[in-house]
């Protein structure tokens, strides 16, 4: 049987949304766009355009 009192005891609540909204707002995070602009700005320096 589940003892609710020690559950209780045990429980710790999670992040709050705006707390996890900034905590991921504030990362400089990369994603595939950025790697593709990135990818882009080099080729036009270089000149190496194919096609």
């Amino acid at each position: 049987m589940i003892n609710y009192e020690e559950e209780l005891k045990k429980f710790k609540p999670c992040l709050d949304v705006d707390e996890i909204e900034s905590a991921v707002y504030t990362r400089d995070l990369t994603d595939i766009v950025d790697i593709l602009q990135e990818m882009l700005k080099t080729e036009k320096k270089t000149g190496k355009n194919k096609g």
